[in-house]
């Protein structure tokens, strides 16, 4: 093409590759499994474990995210938010090699994490991608306003993986972890929803509580990230947390309180906003804090709260 510099379209279709990854969920998803492998080993761990947890997990991730952009690319095309993605944009031209390298990937990172690690931590990211290509995408996301609190089970898997990879085992402080990332899905997602309202009820997707009730919805928010308090509180109680790290997963479920709160009385787009800005820094925060946990126990800082480590 005129005026396009060489290499410019293999750079844009590169891109446009790397996108049908996901690769910020991607991201978000071996950050979790990285929280449940160190919370779930607290006193030394295998280096090549957690990198063979990390590629597998990458893999199936982005098999699960290229589904995903397969089965919605008629739905992300009447979108204002998706409707420029790779597939609506019709910038790559065969959709079915998508769905194809999609199942590829998954398969690969399933079928990896059971020979190299254990049958477990395969079976834990298997449960990831069924949540979120079956009972999301398929099932429950044209149909139902409870499906990102069903399909955020996919985001509490890879803490699972991430313990099973570790220690062969689902210990109780990581399921305690998986509680929590679950319980965090509907409040990051429904404040979105709320700032996408317009978009999502023209696509006719059930993407809240109640569509037409902002401020039920809202209060659903403010209730849901509530919940986030006790269940990093059901952390420090079943992991092996110490104290400075029991305190800061309280204060920043506190937090996200504090933030949502407002929605209570006022479901304002710059409400919702300052929630969802919040809402995904918040699980890195916790990523940061579980992991800064094992460098303080590596140092010998004691146990806390915790019912269950000695």
């Amino acid at each position: 093409m005129e005026g396009v510099p060489q290499g410019a379209f293999e750079r844009a279709r590169y891109r446009d590759y790397l996108t049908l990854a996901k690769p910020g969920i991607t991201g978000l998803i071996l950050l979790v499994a990285v929280a449940g492998f160190f919370l779930a080993s607290p006193k030394a761990f295998s280096v090549p474990r957690l990198l063979i947890l990390l590629v597998t997990g990458a893999s199936a991730s982005a098999g699960a995210a290229m589904l995903n952009h397969y089965l919605d690319r008629d739905l992300d095309a009447t979108m204002k938010r998706t409707r420029d993605r790779p597939l609506p944009g019709a910038r790559i031209r065969s959709e079915i090699s998508v769905g194809a390298a999609g199942l590829a990937l998954s398969a690969l990172g399933v079928g990896a994490a059971t020979v190299f690690l254990n049958p477990l931590t395969g079976f834990s990211i298997l449960l990831g991608s069924l949540t979120y290509v079956v009972v999301y995408t398929i099932w429950l996301k044209r149909r139902s306003s409870w499906n990102i609190v069903i399909g955020g089970f996919a985001g509490s898997a890879p803490a699972l993986a991430g313990s099973a990879a570790a220690v062969g085992s689902w210990t109780p402080g990581v399921l305690a972890l998986a509680l929590l990332v679950f319980l965090w899905t509907p409040p990051h997602f429904w404040s979105l929803a709320i700032l996408l309202k317009d978009d999502y009820q023209r696509a006719g997707l059930p993407m809240l509580p109640r569509m037409n009730d902002l401020q039920y919805s809202g209060r659903v928010v403010v209730v849901s990230a509530a919940l986030l308090v006790p269940a990093a509180g059901l952390v420090a109680l079943y992991g092996p947390v110490t104290w400075p790290a029991a305190i800061v997963l309280l204060a920043l479920g506190l937090l996200f309180v504090w933030l949502s709160a407002p929605l209570w009385h006022d479901t304002a787009r710059s409400v919702a906003r300052r929630g969802f800005i919040y809402s995904g820094p918040y699980l890195l925060l916790v990523v940061g804090a579980l992991v800064l946990n094992w460098g303080l126990l590596a140092l010998g800082v004691p146990v806390g709260p915790s019912r269950l480590v000695p």
